[in-house]
């Protein structure tokens, strides 16, 4: 999937997917959910949105490669927790100071609970990538135990960091920013966010809560 422009070569592009398999595979015990499946998953689309919205191509693949770092630093984390590795596998991949900072940028731009209606053409390809991860069908049956693993919450608190990071994007029109994603996918992000504002209601029933105590 190595690109590579005048923004990014593409053997620094490899020399980046090289250091963040290598970390992914020695880390794969604790990155459950945001393990190389994931950012493998998230670089192809994000490659693949660029390529239709006229981003940057070399930079998106490089920001998704590095997108989740901070999950290798410190559990249940935010990108800004994982600055200083991102930067640091980017300097040892040869990618200029400048470059880094606009990636890291981008990373910030397209966090889901942050990021807003007008981010750049970038962030947007990077962001639909990983919005389309979280609204895939197996992702909260198949998916979802991995994140509680890895990050040490409680459903509770996963179902109410959904819905209340993402229903407002979804219900104002931008979950996703490009035209042929929101077209393609719009059914199964609304099916997936349904059924988190269903759990989110389900907790507050005293029997269910009873439910999930005895089954642990």
């Amino acid at each position: 999937m190595v690109i590579g422009t005048g923004t990014v070569p593409a053997q620094s592009i490899k020399d980046v997917e090289t250091r963040v398999w290598r970390l992914c595979h020695s880390l794969a015990a604790r990155l459950q959910f945001h393990g190389w499946h994931h950012v493998s998953f998230v670089r192809d689309k994000a490659v693949h949105f660029a390529r239709r919205n006229g981003a940057d191509v070399a930079l998106v693949e490089v920001a998704a490669l590095v997108h989740d770092v901070n999950y290798m630093v410190r559990r249940n984390s935010l990108p800004v927790d994982g600055r200083a590795l991102r930067l640091s596998i980017l300097a040892d991949a040869g990618v200029a100071d400048l470059v880094a900072h606009r990636v890291d940028r981008v990373v910030e731009e397209a966090e889901m609970r942050t990021r807003h209606r007008d981010i750049s053409l970038e962030a947007q390809a990077l962001s639909d990538a990983d919005t389309l991860f979280k609204a895939l069908p197996v992702t909260p049956v198949v998916l979802a135990p991995k994140y509680l693993a890895e990050n040490g919450i409680t459903l509770r608190e996963l179902a109410h960091k959904i819905v209340g990071e993402q229903r407002g994007k979804h219900d104002e029109g931008y979950y996703f920013y490009d035209p042929e994603a929101a077209a393609t996918y719009a059914r199964w992000a609304t099916a997936n966010l349904e059924l988190w504002q269903c759990i989110v209601e389900s907790l507050e029933d005293p029997e269910v809560a009873e439910l999930l105590s005895a089954v642990g």
